[in-house]
Order: structure tokens, then sequence, then C-alpha cells
């Protein structure tokens, strides 16, 4: 969404439509895919997530983690991402890796049901 959150406002661009779950707070004028009348569940959203080695020892992605939920909180960085339309969350370890295995499971059940592999 950050290259289309100016153009957006500025009137130069008609957006119809953001893919997350409910609006965004930065375009709180544009409605959801999900509340369109026969889109209702939709959901496609971008994430970011950080990944360290296997053998990372647990209190150093522990410490990372904290850290970084603790900077994507604080109130600069937190208005700057959302002036780019994107919301912050700096979750645990055990949220983003609950996470990963849902989008997992929803992607790989599409993949599956239209014989989606992967190039290899």
């Amino acid at each position: 969404m950050p290259p289309v959150v100016q153009p957006t406002k500025a009137g130069k661009l008609k957006m119809l439509a953001v893919t997350s779950t409910k609006r965004s707070p930065t375009l709180p004028d544009v409605p959801a895919v999900a509340e369109i009348k026969g889109m209702e569940g939709y959901r496609f959203t971008n994430w970011m997530g950080l990944f360290a080695p296997a053998k990372t020892p647990p209190e150093a992605i522990d410490r990372l983690a904290k850290e970084i939920a603790k900077i994507v909180r604080e109130p600069a960085v937190k208005e700057k991402l959302l002036s780019q339309g994107v919301v912050g969350e700096g979750n645990t370890p055990e949220e983003f890796a609950a996470f990963l295995k849902s989008e997992s499971a929803v992607y790989g059940k599409i993949a599956k049901e239209r014989n989606i592999r992967s190039g290899n």
C-alpha cells in the first residue's frame, strides 16, 4: 500500500478497496474487499517478518522480538508506518509462528486445489 497512499490522498488515484479484512486506518474511506457483497471473508495482506537461522538461541530471538515490538510501537515509528498504510504489530515469535502456519494452510490449500506447484 505504501506507493498508493499519497496519490490516493491527493485525489490522483481512486482506490476501490483494500484487501485486508477491515478498512485501513490510513485510508478509512476506502472499503475493505470483504465489505463488498459476494466477497465476504476475502483477505489478502502483505506482511513482513524477521527470520533467524534455525540454531539461534531462543533468548536472542526473544530479545530481538521484544526490541522490534518496542520500536514499532514508538509513536514516531508507528506514525511513519501508518502514513504509508502499514500497521506494525511487533508480535511474539510464537504468534508469528502461528501466523505462518495459518498462512501456509490457507495458501497450501489453494495451491493444491488449483494444482499449483513450484518451478522445481
